[in-house]
């Protein structure tokens, strides 16, 4: 009888996790060869120094469309010895409204020397770090880099010149000032990118939207 109570309750917790995930999208460790997840808003190491808002337990998660499209990446560099590595997928728009509410607390700089040391953070919605509306909340937007996935640097990132959500010039996609290995290795990323339906953001050179994306209107909140 316990068991059949266990099983019961399982069933109930499948089907609950299930229902969270609206029907035209999928989860991200569906992709094979896998990707690796580093959803750096779900711990402190980001812009924000703190877990945001809608980050707790975040859903993994992105439109059926860009599962593909990633699925498809993930095999042309397989066959090279790399992967790719995803920072973030959907956002919730809570999430969104998180970094507006952080903006405007002018006085907390706790990240500025990591993350916008070059910029006051008054300015970053002007300048189109942050924005009341993210193309994240759509469900077909990723922040990726590429890793290796040979034994040896198996999860290594290679350089791009700047990390992730860094705010400034370095990490605009023709910034000039890197080494060449590093403008190789950013030129790799976007042409594996936009050659399979994604385009890419001019200020950031990790953030891709998929061309075709099936909710190009509609901001989630799940």
């Amino acid at each position: 009888m316990k068991k059949f109570i266990l099983f019961l309750f399982f069933l109930f917790l499948n089907g609950c996790n299930s229902s969270n995930i609206p029907p035209g999208f999928s989860k991200i460790e569906s992709i094979e060869p896998p990707i690796l997840l580093d959803i750096r808003y779900s711990g402190s190491d980001n812009f924000l120094g703190r877990t945001v808002v809608g980050y707790e337990n975040p859903k993994n998660v992105l439109t059926n469309e860009t599962i593909k499209a990633l699925t498809k990446i993930q095999k042309i560099l397989s066959k090279n010895g790399l992967g790719l590595k995803l920072f973030d997928g959907y956002r919730p728009q809570k999430s969104v409204n998180n970094f507006v509410e952080w903006s405007k607390e002018i006085s907390d700089t706790l990240t500025k020397e990591k993350y916008y040391p070059d910029e006051k953070k008054d300015s970053l919605f002007f300048k189109g770090y942050v924005a009341e509306k993210s193309g994240h909340s759509r469900g077909s937007t990723v922040d990726v880099t590429l890793v290796y996935t040979d034994s040896i640097n198996y999860g290594k990132e290679l350089d791009m010149g700047s990390g992730w959500d860094f705010f400034g010039n370095k990490s605009w996609i023709d910034y000039d000032s890197i080494t060449d290995l590093q403008k190789n290795n950013r030129n790799y990323l976007q042409a594996i990118m936009n050659q399979n339906g994604f385009k890419s953001y001019s200020k950031e050179w990790w953030h891709f939207t998929l061309i075709n994306e099936p909710y190009p209107h509609t901001y989630f909140d799940f």
